[in-house]
């Protein structure tokens, strides 16, 4: 139930994602609250007012119109873990899931074969590369979000002509990646493994048919219908919806691998991607922080991935409480 004293406080910035796990605390009854970071205000006077927070904001809130959520809810988590707040996927999990050039580092960092990266703030900047691009490349923006503003572009004289024609594409956060192609057999798509407090959740196999919105939440990829959540124009692809099949046969290894960047960026609970391209690699190249879980797969295993997510709550909170008593006796 939602309460003014709650035990735990939600981030969000879209409420339609929300209702699965708010139903499934409300089954459980947890005391929660939401904060709606799309319209909001912190004071630095005022202590935390629950004993756990849930960040669920996402980088894609600037295309639904709420450019300014991503900043204040990164604002709010630093001013909260400042104050000694426990808050999951927090500001440090956050800023690495609003930047892809910073995923791409980690990767690399790891040994973990994943698309190189160059990272632009002006065209013109790119011309130092322009012998190491492999054409085509896929242009993304650092701070993505459910595919927004990806395309694959063929010669920098294209991705020139994308800035010039429309300056906007910079928007919100004014950088870019130009990054390596892969290409892999569309019938197969793409892989994502669902991570909760360190351990997999379920993976499921994403047949893409060309689009690049790939959220999982049933409200942006209902099950026959094109996705529902806003993406630019030039984005819109004409081909059958997102397709999201349960996939109990993945690769040990690869789940071993997608462990290492789970710890490595210290998610509490998110999704990594992967594919396999055509000459046999098997590429890493999303870390999401928030995780739209798919309770359709998650049931081919047998469970409700909200019901595993408020155990989790619970057990967090159960830590929280027994912290406080030991520091008061």
């Amino acid at each position: 139930m939602t309460t003014s004293t709650p035990d735990l406080i939600v981030l969000h910035e879209h409420p339609e994602w929300q209702k699965p796990l708010f139903a499934a605390l409300q089954r459980r009854g947890v005391p929660f609250a939401p904060f709606d970071v799309t319209r909001a205000a912190f004071s630095n006077v005022e202590p935390p007012r629950a004993r756990l927070y849930f960040n669920q904001a996402s980088p894609s809130a600037y295309i639904r119109g709420n450019t300014r959520a991503v900043p204040l809810a990164l604002a709010y988590m630093r001013s909260l873990e400042l104050l000694g707040a426990r808050v999951l996927n927090g500001a440090e999990v956050f800023a690495l899931e609003l930047s892809k050039s910073a995923q791409a580092t980690l990767l690399r960092r790891l040994g973990i074969d994943c698309p190189r990266s160059i990272t632009f703030n002006d065209v013109a900047a790119l011309r130092r590369y322009e012998h190491d691009v492999r054409w085509p490349a896929l242009l993304k923006p650092d701070q993505g979000g459910s595919g927004a503003r990806i395309q694959v572009v063929n010669s920098l004289a294209e991705v020139e002509a994308i800035f010039a024609a429309d300056p906007n594409v910079w928007l919100p956060d004014n950088l870019f990646l130009l990054q390596e192609y892969l290409p892999h057999d569309p019938g197969r798509g793409i892989v994502r493994l669902e991570f909760l407090d360190g351990e997999l959740l379920y993976a499921m196999r994403v047949v893409t048919h060309g689009h690049f919105n790939l959220c999982p939440s049933p409200v942006c990829n209902p099950e026959e219908d094109a996705g529902a959540c806003d993406t630019p124009p030039h984005q819109k692809v004409e081909a059958p919806p997102v397709e999201f099949h349960p996939f109990p046969e993945v690769p040990r290894d690869a789940v071993e691998m997608a462990k290492r960047i789970v710890r490595a960026a210290r998610l509490d609970v998110g999704g990594i991607e992967y594919l396999e391209t055509d000459g046999g690699r098997r590429v890493f190249y999303d870390v999401n922080a928030n995780s739209n879980l798919r309770a359709s797969v998650a049931a081919a295993f047998g469970f409700d991935p909200f019901e595993r997510v408020v155990d989790f709550l619970a057990g967090e909170l159960a830590k929280r409480g027994k912290r406080r008593r030991c520091r008061v006796e």
